[in-house]
């Protein structure tokens, strides 16, 4: 995310049943690559991009700021999780908000890994952001996106088209800290 204030950067590794979200490495690279170059995972995104542009493009460490989370399974990656600010948002619902996003590798789909990550870094954020609402954009054509949206407390507020399709913006309300 941008600004973040004082927030320390990367956090301890969270931790849940059976996931470990933490800070990317060098080891993580080749599963970057994978991940940014799978027509599968980019189905919803516009679409892969060749893998000899991403092996170009993706440095040593990659995806290392505040906000990007790798999604470890097993001791190596599974996907990534994003939680950013979305300046500039052509939304006005969604200005100046976190934004969660994720991007997970094929053979980690339909075992709930998402909903898990997702929800420790949205637990996360209530801890260290408290009061912040969050945004989540998906195109309304991606019926995973939306049952996991639904799933982690984001309501729609508005369809729009964009890049081409129809993109689907839910909320999820600030969490009000217990006193």
């Amino acid at each position: 995310m941008e600004d973040l204030g004082t927030v320390a950067w990367p956090p301890t590794p969270i931790r849940t049943e059976r996931l470990v979200l933490r800070a990317s490495e060098a080891r993580d690279r080749p599963a970057f690559v994978e991940l940014y170059a799978s027509p599968e995972v980019h189905t919803y995104l516009g679409g892969a991009r060749p893998r000899d542009e991403i092996e170009r493009a993706v440095p040593a460490v990659p995806a290392r700021w505040p906000g990007s989370f790798v999604v470890e399974l097993d001791g190596t990656m599974a996907g990534q999780i994003l939680l950013r600010r979305a300046p500039g948002s052509p939304r006005p619902a969604a200005e100046g908000l976190a934004d969660l996003g994720y991007l997970f590798l094929p053979h980690a789909w339909g075992h709930g890994y998402a909903t898990e990550a997702c929800a420790a870094v949205l637990a996360w954020c209530d801890g260290v952001l408290p009061g912040e609402p969050v945004a989540l954009t998906t195109q309304s054509a991606n019926t995973a996106s939306l049952r996991l949206a639904a799933k982690l407390g984001f309501t729609e507020v508005e369809r729009y088209q964009e890049w081409g399709a129809e993109q689907w913006l839910g909320l999820r309300p600030p969490v009000t800290p217990s006193p």
